[in-house]
């Protein structure tokens, strides 16, 4: 049997007879399914979007027009950034089929910088100016940063992303108390139901429901969960009246950048995160689509995420990165285009040019959001671990490594008074436990598994039934390892 035709051109983006001659990904469908698709990634992935602006914005304490700006301009910047992603220019984009969006790895930091900040006013300009800042250096140090993969392998990759979930679901947590910490209901038994009955939606949806629906049962379950809360007078219906149906996230709406040193580290640790966890996305998702990223690939996408992350601030968006869970989407339903997922992204745009659009957000009331929130950032936790499967935890040097890390990341959430008598500006830092999570995992990768004599391949001394032999045991569970 003769071989399939390979690509002749990986970059070439011409269509319809010559697509059977290239790869998947370089293919471009019928216009109905490539819109449909992409609005399948687009639903995959909006409460991602939605909830950093909303989690920071409601820190500021922003009105309620103002929030709908904010989640616009978020919505509007990720697709900017799928379209340097997906189609690419020059040395930049993967042009793999990956969506970008805000991070959930600065919105712990930014609620740090948040806290101290005398002004609140300031806030968002002082996070701005510090992801302009991380972006630029990240664009310039992407070459280097592409070779560098073998200090960020599954143990520490998995560890960060463990943390990035675990470290968020406080604030689903909080959403499903209610929107005010200072009233007498926050905590009622009215919010804790709807909280609860979203979440029992959501995971209903996902196990009873297939294909589309599944996907974007968080979306239904949202849509649900306001619903139900319409009778109980928590749903409110302004922002939307109040929107505009055509508007632009006119640059620098909040005010210009402002550039303090401890928010620029803080982000720039931040922006670590963010590519180390793009080039795990971006291995993962070469895989996938049977075309490996290779450290040009990595590179160009790196350039991507980073070019993004600094442009985002100009039209008041977050910093941006891979969203893994359009990875999963594409696995699951073989559509492999990065032109769908670049239709996506155009519907990302359209979205974020409709402030309407963008207000539906903010109609849903906190306790539904929270409901969403547990199952949204408990799978961002989840992923971690399923990283963390991979990282060769048989061996003594890898649980430390997690351990340590692990508790360190946890110490802000479990102690928040921990650094209490440290400098605010260090405690910006201290503060965002992914952060500091993730300078201990790589660190103590460094020390444990490359300097001196090199990898140490004791088996960890783990808890065993009664008369289990230990070096059967190890062995067993070496050869799973791969």
């Amino acid at each position: 049997m003769a071989a399939k035709p390979q690509v002749r051109n990986a970059q070439d983006t011409g269509s319809a007879p010559e697509d059977r001659e290239k790869h998947p990904v370089d293919e471009t469908l019928p216009p109905l399914k490539m819109a449909t698709s992409g609005l399948q990634h687009v639903a995959a992935m909006y409460a991602g979007v939605v909830a950093p602006p909303l989690i920071v914005g409601a820190a500021v304490g922003l009105s309620g027009t103002e929030l709908t700006f904010l989640t616009g301009a978020s919505l509007f910047t990720a697709g900017l950034a799928t379209f340097l992603q997906t189609l690419g220019v020059w040395k930049i984009g993967a042009r793999l089929p990956f969506v970008n969006g805000v991070t959930f790895a600065g919105v712990a930091p930014m609620l740090a910088i948040v806290d101290t900040t005398d002004d609140k006013a300031d806030a968002l300009p002082v996070i701005f100016g510090a992801i302009i800042v991380a972006g630029l250096l990240g664009f310039l140090a992407a070459p280097w940063f592409s070779r560098l993969v073998r200090f960020f392998p599954p143990v520490v990759t998995g560890t960060v992303i463990t943390l990035i979930g675990v470290s968020l679901l406080p604030v689903a947590f909080g959403w499903a108390q209610g929107p005010n910490p200072k009233a007498e209901d926050y905590g009622s038994t009215t919010f804790l139901s709807l909280a609860a009955i979203t979440l029992v939606v959501v995971l209903l949806l996902r196990r009873f429901t297939r294909g589309f629906l599944k996907q974007v049962a968080v979306l239904v379950g949202l849509v649900i969960g306001t619903l139900i809360a319409i009778p109980f007078g928590v749903t409110d219906f302004s922002p939307v009246t109040e929107a505009d149906i055509v508007g632009f996230p006119s640059p620098f709406h909040f005010g210009a950048p402002q550039f303090a040193l401890a928010a620029i580290i803080s982000m720039c640790v931040v922006m670590l995160v963010s590519m180390t966890e793009s080039t795990a996305d971006m291995l993962a998702l070469g895989e996938i689509v049977e075309r490996p990223a290779d450290e040009k690939t990595i590179a160009a996408g790196l350039r991507a995420d980073t070019l993004g992350s600094a442009i985002s601030p100009l039209f008041n968006g977050f910093m941006c990165s891979a969203f893994a869970q359009n990875i999963g989407l594409v696995a699951m339903t073989r559509i492999r285009s990065r032109f769908v997922v670049a239709c996506g992204g155009g519907f990302l745009v359209l979205m974020g040019l409709s402030p309407v659009a963008a207000s539906l957000i903010s109609v849903v009331p906190r306790p539904v959001l929270g409901g969403a929130g547990v199952v949204l950032f408990g799978s961002v936790a989840a992923s971690g671990i399923q990283t963390l499967v991979k990282a060769g935890l048989e061996k003594d040097n890898n649980v430390l490594i997690v351990a340590v890390s692990l508790a360190v990341g946890i110490i802000p959430i479990t102690a928040p008074e921990f650094y209490h008598a440290f400098p605010e500006t260090a405690k910006i830092i201290l503060d965002s436990g992914i952060s500091t999570g993730c300078v201990a995992a790589v660190l103590l990768n460094v020390v444990f598994n490359h300097l001196g004599s090199g990898k140490d391949d004791d088996q960890v001394t783990a808890p065993m039934e009664p008369g289990e032999d230990i070096s059967g045991s190890a062995t067993a569970k070496a050869a799973h390892v791969h």
